[in-house]
């Protein structure tokens, strides 16, 4: 059996949108590919609420995605895979000079922290695939004001994220080819997106580690 590490925010996590609840994992893409890969992987989720590439949220903690990062590699080490789906929080009212550029660059630097995680030796540091987030959209139900602008300032973040897993030898998936995010808040994503998701990864881990 392989391990797979998903390193995410809430997309991930799998908030429901407009509320403060979770899907069950069975439900969000991470558990739902683990099931349709029928054995072949175990999941672990490192999916945080809020979490960005680099940046501090001014009023939670603890949203730096690289601060600890080196520690949660080795806590769960050896991997076979590690999937980063970051950067749409990158773009919220509290970052308002984000670029698509700037945030790939972000996940170029989450990759260099977990390339250089300290390992116990003879543990390889596992291949990494950058997944680009479905994109943000206008909300057409429930605002979201932190995210006020963010599908616009957002655009061709795919583009930067592309560039970055090429330049740094990452597999790459645009998540966008497949799934889209709610008209509730236009962030999160509803549950038969998660179900999208998870076929189209579990495609993409096969390719990846069973091929």
């Amino acid at each position: 059996m392989k391990t797979v590490l998903v390193y995410g925010d809430s997309l991930s996590w799998g908030i429901v949108p407009g509320t403060r609840k979770r899907l069950p994992f069975t439900q969000r893409w991470p558990g739902a590919m683990e099931l349709a890969l029928q054995g072949k992987i175990r999941v672990i989720e490192d999916c945080l609420n809020g979490r960005r590439t680099v940046w501090e949220d001014p009023f939670k903690p603890g949203r730096n995605g690289l601060v600890g990062l080196g520690q949660r590699m080795e806590v769960n080490s050896p991997l076979d895979l590690a999937i980063v789906m970051l950067g749409s929080n990158d773009f919220q009212f509290s970052t308002p000079f984000t670029t698509p550029w700037s945030a790939a660059q972000g996940v170029a630097s989450i990759v260099g922290e977990m390339r250089r995680a300290p390992i116990e030796p003879g543990m390889l540091a596992p291949p990494i695939l950058i997944v680009t987030p479905p994109a943000l959209r206008q909300s057409e139900v429930q605002p979201m004001p932190k995210f006020e602008g963010a599908h616009l300032r957002s655009a061709g973040l795919s583009v930067g994220l592309e560039e970055v897993a090429k330049d740094l030898g990452c597999a790459f998936f645009d998540a966008s080819q497949v799934a889209k995010t709610s008209a509730t808040d236009g962030v999160h994503l509803d549950a038969d997106q998660h179900e999208l998701m998870a076929r189209a990864m579990a495609d993409e881990v096969t390719r990846l580690l069973f091929r």
